[in-house]
């Protein structure tokens, strides 16, 4: 029996994704592993990103799942795509964990993935290894030098070190967990990257899971279909069928998928017509609620955004950091979220919501520009994301209402009245503390209650106008209010200024 299911089943190549502070090395690391263990004379012209690539070590494959951050790791995993196999947990030598870290691992540990520890850096003067391992292991991260079993590999990006060790680390772990897949059935996977490209349209990249998938093969998707007119691998060269483990691009899909979205291969024209007719529906109904807008509910308000990308990675990504925004008083939500240059739908659909159209690195006509600003609608492009996220909070901080800050100028203690011609009073004192300053408002108190309100419309001293009296010194004013002031009387002088709140 272990035989027949043999016959069917193929060892195929660990997919590794990788996690970390976001200056710990990941990407150098990365780029080093790229750079010097990709099977091909042409890996140094790769430049295109598209989310993952292979390596091949001891004639064996490995595929690095390059994700934008655990965000969009994150995004596939909630749509119940098993995508990894093992977790690389970077740690810098030289500075140790980071909130960073402990997010990731505690990421790992709720996805329960095995894990190889990463200490790079090891080229830096300050690195401490041991101090890192004792840090893990108060994160209950216990490696085996002390007893754990996680596995340590000692890294430097720069020089080069331990990155073969890490390579054997990576097989020998894949040996362990028995990762193999029916090779025998159609492909199955997950999309971990789309956008529109001007020239070859809806250009998707595939990690493929289960079975295979070939030129011109039906796929479908959650949200769309179509066919692989163009199969590609991660270097970008032209392949006629793919296999399970690998990342590849295709062309041909008729919309851009969102991220995380499973896929499968399709034989039949007819089982495909009716998948995605059933798809659509459902997709029309996501659509119609994801659109509804939100209406001012008590003290909450809405700010209604429409996102648009250049790839669909980047959108986890930047949802993610906005949801770090405090949304107790203004409700930030997404109309619309998706990849693709900012078109006159998105334009309509933000002069009906009241919402404004955030674009990463999206493109938009000129003669669109014009018509949203003829319709007043905001549109503001980014190319980094914390500039945009910090836009958003601006946003957001613009619809609360301004805080009134009060500023206590001074007191005066009236000991005579000279004139009284309601609404106005003129009546002096002396300033017991603080100073009178114009402009300024009054509170009148009597017998330690606040008795009513006015405004100070002059200030004298020495029987001449003056900007200020100081505390000790004798001043007369011109009080206008409802209320009748009396020798004994205490007059409270005040500012209000409105200041913007912020998020």
């Amino acid at each position: 029996m272990k035989n027949d299911l043999q016959d069917n089943m193929k060892t195929r190549s660990p997919i590794v994704v990788v996690m970390g502070h976001v200056d710990h090395g990941k990407t150098s690391l990365l780029d080093y592993i790229r750079q010097t263990r990709v099977c091909d004379k042409e890996c140094g012209g790769i430049t295109q990103h598209i989310g993952a690539y292979q390596v091949v070590f001891q004639d064996r494959p490995i595929t690095f799942l390059d994700t934008p951050g655990h965000e969009a790791f994150s995004a596939m995993r909630s749509r119940g795509a098993k995508v990894a196999d093992i977790a690389l947990l970077i740690v810098a030598a030289d500075e140790g964990l980071k909130a960073q870290t402990i997010e990731a691992i505690n990421h790992i540990k709720n996805i329960e993935l095995p894990v190889i520890v990463v200490i790079n850096k090891m080229d830096k003067l300050g690195a401490l290894p041991e101090k890192v391992k004792k840090e893990l292991a108060r994160q209950n991260v216990l490696v085996e030098s002390l007893g754990g079993g996680v596995p340590v590999v000692l890294t430097s990006a720069k020089t080069g070190q331990g990155v073969d060790e890490l390579l054997e680390m990576i097989l020998l772990m894949a040996e362990m967990e028995e990762i193999s897949q029916d090779i025998s059935g159609l492909g199955q996977g997950v999309v971990i990257e789309s956008h529109l490209d001007a020239q070859r349209g809806v250009t998707t990249t595939l990690l493929l899971l289960v079975g295979k998938l070939g030129k011109n093969n039906l796929i479908l998707t959650e949200s769309t279909h179509g066919s692989a007119k163009i199969l590609e691998d991660f270097k970008g060269q032209a392949i006629e069928k793919a296999i399970a483990g690998m990342p590849i691009l295709v062309c041909g899909l008729k919309e851009v998928p969102s991220l995380g979205e499973q896929f499968e291969v399709v034989t039949d024209e007819a089982i495909m017509e009716e998948k995605v007719k059933a798809h659509s529906a459902i997709r029309q109904q996501n659509r119609l609620a994801n659109t509804e807008v939100i209406s001012s509910e008590g003290e909450e308000k809405p700010l209604n955004l429409i996102l648009k990308t250049d790839v669909v990675g980047s959108i986890e990504a930047i949802k993610e950091m906005i949801s770090s925004i405090p949304q107790e008083k203004v409700k930030i939500h997404f109309l619309l979220a998706e990849a693709g240059d900012i078109i006159e739908s998105d334009i309509k659909l933000a002069m009906s919501a009241g919402a404004k159209i955030i674009g990463f690195n999206s493109k938009i006509k000129s003669s669109l520009e014009e018509l949203a600003k003829h319709q007043k609608v905001t549109v503001i492009n980014f190319e980094v994301i914390y500039e945009l996220v910090q836009a958003v909070r601006d946003l957001a901080s613009k619809k609360l209402s301004p805080e009134t800050i009060r500023e206590d100028l001074g007191k005066l203690k009236i000991v005579a009245v000279f004139m009284t011609k309601p609404p106005r009073m003129i009546v002096g004192g002396k300033v017991i503390e603080g100073k009178l300053m114009r402009p300024a408002q009054i509170e009148v108190w009597r017998d330690s209650q606040k008795i009513g309100q006015g405004r100070l419309i002059e200030l004298q001293r020495d029987k001449k106008e003056a900007d200020e009296v100081s505390k000790n010194q004798e001043a007369g004013i011109m009080f206008e209010g409802n209320t009748t002031i009396e020798t004994g009387d205490i007059l409270v002088f005040y500012r209000e200024k409105k200041q913007k709140k912020e998020l």
